[in-house]
């Protein structure tokens, strides 16, 4: 079963900081709930892992992905992937993501990806609708923590982010010191940089499948409505 995707996702971050992420496939990969790259096996090739969780019991499929293409000029990467667990499933993917950025915002971007994900084995009895869903849910969480994530690292010297975060700093700093004299104290101290998010290493299938079932549910009320 083949399911094909085309999203685009606007993120509060500059182009080049969410490229540099990007780039690191490992630190990207670990925005996916479940998902790590546990070895580099060459500059363009990488082995990783994908756990799922449905009840007590976890799944384990591992593969590799490989750079096919990645141009800075465009901010553009092609990834391949595929990979296997012990009952026989197989998936394979191909994946072209594209950072572009936000002309009317300098500080903001877009993350245009486009995929096709072929499954094998006892997850394509889905059906290509449920997995969508399932993609589209996944793909929300994975684009969250990759905001926050790329929101961590340092913005380029003299980019449109860096002279926002350092008005922003100032601006905190001001105000903190200000508050401090008003009050006979000492200044405040600056606010501190954001955190990375904690994201779970296992996809947990039941929880999926109840936000599913409860979409499937809201959705028939409505159409009796």
């Amino acid at each position: 079963m083949e399911v094909k995707l085309d999203k685009q996702y606007p993120l509060d971050v500059d182009a080049a900081r969410a490229w540099a992420l990007l780039t690191d496939l490992k630190a990207t990969a670990n925005c996916m709930p479940g998902a790590e790259i546990t070895e580099q096996l060459s500059e363009t090739s990488f082995k990783g892992g994908v756990k799922v969780k449905v009840g007590p019991a976890v799944a384990q499929f591992g593969g590799t992905v490989d750079v096919v293409e990645a141009v800075p000029a465009e901010r553009k990467m092609v990834l391949r992937g595929k990979g296997a667990d012990k009952g026989g499933s197989s998936a394979s993917m191909d994946l072209t993501a594209i950072i572009t950025a936000d002309p009317a915002n300098p500080a903001h971007c877009v993350l245009n990806g486009q995929a096709a994900v072929i499954v094998n084995g006892k997850f394509a009895q889905f059906g290509g609708r449920m997995m969508v869903q399932v993609s589209d849910m996944l793909l929300a969480q994975f684009v969250e923590n990759f905001r926050q994530t790329a929101l961590t690292l340092p913005a380029a010297e003299g980019s449109p982010a860096a002279s926002t975060d350092a008005a922003t700093a100032a601006s905190g700093g001001a105000s903190g010191a200000a508050s401090g004299a008003a009050s006979g104290g000492e200044a405040a101290a600056p606010a501190a940089a954001p955190k990375a998010p904690v994201v779970a290493r296992e996809i947990n299938g039941l929880a999926i499948f109840w936000a599913l079932l409860k979409s499937w549910v809201g959705g028939l009320f409505g159409k009796k409505a």
